[in-house]
């Protein structure tokens, strides 16, 4: 613990959390050649299917890894580390032109507030985008949690997404 804690300080120390950020996927970004998960939120996975207002799929990961990109193309990133994760990645809040990236992406119905590890942070936000009929809001959707569970029993991209384990 004390190790972590230190380890993430001199990443702090040495400027090594602001700087452009390339996005791996949906909920992970790396800046500085440090891989950042973003605190809070959870994300369709990059297979994961979801269906849009009419009814049709779409990949609902990759929909937000793009448009997570398109925010923080030509933008200054700064990430403020919470902890370490058992993959040793660095888990973060993180900011781009003063806008917090995890609340951008719940509020615009990209990804889902995780509220066991945000505490409800992220909770207004998602409330307003699923009124809104925002992103995924607008159709239906697996939670991303049970489908990775899904997947890890064997089940397949198409089946784990499909209406069977979809929110209205």
């Amino acid at each position: 613990m004390v190790l972590t804690m230190l380890a993430l300080f001199s990443i702090v120390l040495a400027g090594g959390l602001t700087g452009p950020a390339k996005v791996i996927s949906t909920d992970t970004l790396e800046i500085n050649r440090t891989r950042v998960r973003l605190w809070g939120i959870d994300a369709p996975d990059e297979t994961q299917m979801c269906r849009d207002i009419k009814g049709n799929p779409y990949q609902c990961g990759l929909r937000a890894a793009r448009d997570l990109e398109s925010f923080v193309e030509d933008r200054e990133v700064s990430c403020v580390p919470v902890l370490e994760d058992e993959c040793g990645r660095t888990i973060a809040t993180c900011s781009a032109g003063g806008t917090d990236i995890g609340e951008w992406l719940v509020r615009n119905g990209l990804v889902l507030d995780w509220k066991q590890y945000s505490r409800g942070r992220y909770y207004a936000a998602q409330r307003a985008a699923d009124r809104a009929g925002l992103g995924l809001w607008a159709g239906s959707f697996a939670v991303p949690w049970l489908y990775r569970a899904c997947i890890r029993l064997g089940g397949r991209p198409a089946s784990c997404s499909d209406d069977a384990n979809a929110h209205p």
